[in-house]
């Protein structure tokens, strides 16, 4: 990682992390003085400015790991995907569709078509952000097998995850639909005791303070077995404090707590008024737009043999 101090307070930039100080960094620009700075509807800077501003931000908290010039090249889409659905023509001879018995059938058809009206257009510029969400280090992450997303790198480069069923230590690997991780649980933190050596220490502490009574003596054993038994097995759970903000799961991640495993069910995609991408920011709102701009005018439009040769992994269903 090139920038040791990601959470700096004075960039008060949020990162892919269930760090405190990230907490607070986030809350400052959610709510704080920083969340004015990027409100751009009156502001004195310029076009270019607001551009840059929001493309730093966005780059931050996702991806800032990847090099510019790669994400520019590999990881923004030729255009935004158009997600709207399909328009059904609606029949307005009420006499023939009930005859036909599709009454409720059209009433459905109508609410829905009433809602989609009133949420608006589906957040469509979040999506440029769909293939880093498709990286096996941002996967695990958010499966919340990692405490960041730098964890989760470290976990696939030193062998402790496997892609369906194969020891894999490439972070740069995009999945494809289908695909599924396995992460060893004994590098997984919060599925540690924290203080096993305490744990281990204070265990031979009732043995230097041995009963008096014989009755003692033949209870003593039974219910601390019992206990030690009780204690062994049950899988250790220890979140970091203030991780609740970060615990959740997006609708295109399958995971199995109990096994440490996940699959990726299908790509991220959004609908009126919802997008399947976390991200800090309004979805739809100025930071995501200027910065779609910023990249739709700055990405490279060329590729050549030897940078096609250079392209990280990408998996395709059926690969």
């Amino acid at each position: 990682m090139r920038d040791a101090n990601v959470f700096a307070f004075r960039k008060a930039m949020p990162r892919m992390s269930w760090s405190s100080r990230n907490l607070y960094n986030l809350w400052r620009r959610s709510c704080a003085a920083e969340a004015e700075a990027i409100d751009f509807t009156r502001s004195s800077k310029t076009l270019f400015q607001q551009r840059w501003i929001s493309k730093a931000l966005v780059r931050a908290y996702h991806g800032d790991f990847i090099n510019e010039k790669i994400f520019k090249r590999w990881y923004l889409p030729d255009t935004l995907p158009d997600v709207r659905p399909r328009q059904h023509a609606l029949s307005s001879n009420g006499d023939l569709d009930a005859f036909a018995g599709r009454t409720e059938q059209l009433e459905r058809a109508k609410k829905k078509a009433y809602d989609e009206q009133r949420k608006g257009l589906a957040p469509v510029g979040s999506l440029m952000l769909a293939e880093v969400e498709r990286r096996i280090d941002v996967f695990i992450f958010r499966c919340c097998f990692a405490h960041s997303v730098y964890e989760a790198r470290r976990l696939v480069i030193h062998g402790s995850v496997l892609l369906n069923g194969k020891k894999h230590t490439n972070a740069n690997t995009r999945l494809a639909p289908g695909d599924m991780i396995s992460v060893d649980p004994a590098a997984i933190r919060f599925l540690q005791e924290p203080g096993s050596f305490k744990a281990e220490s204070g265990g031979e502490q009732p043995s230097d303070s041995e009963p008096k009574t014989e009755s003692s003596d033949l209870s003593q054993p039974n219910s601390s077995a019992k206990r030690a038994s009780a204690k062994s097995s049950l899988t250790p759970f220890n979140l970091p404090p203030y991780a609740s903000p970060f615990i959740f799961i997006p609708a295109y991640a399958e995971v199995s707590f109990p096994t440490c495993s996940a699959i990726y069910v299908r790509h991220p995609t959004a609908r009126p008024g919802y997008s399947e991408i976390p991200t800090p920011y309004d979805a739809d709102g100025e930071v995501i737009r200027l910065a779609w701009e910023w990249y739709s005018k700055m990405r490279p439009r060329t590729r050549s043999k030897s940078q096609m040769a250079r392209e990280p992994e990408n998996r395709r269903v059926g690969g």
